[in-house]
């Protein structure tokens, strides 16, 4: 059989972000202006920053 790569074996899935209300935070990408924009938001209190870890 094939082997498989290091990495792959570490990394078994996505790290979850919750934020302070409860929620958890989803990445969302927009299309504003001519670029790409990717947000993180909260489903529950519909919170936006640039990036998951900011919700701490």
């Amino acid at each position: 059989m094939a082997q498989v790569s290091k990495n792959s074996r570490i990394g078994s899935g996505a790290q979850k972000f919750f934020c302070n209300c409860g929620g958890e935070v989803k990445m969302r990408s927009l299309f504003q202006s001519g670029k790409m924009n990717h947000l993180a938001e909260c489903e529950k209190c519909k919170r936006q920053e640039r990036r998951p870890s900011d919700f701490r």
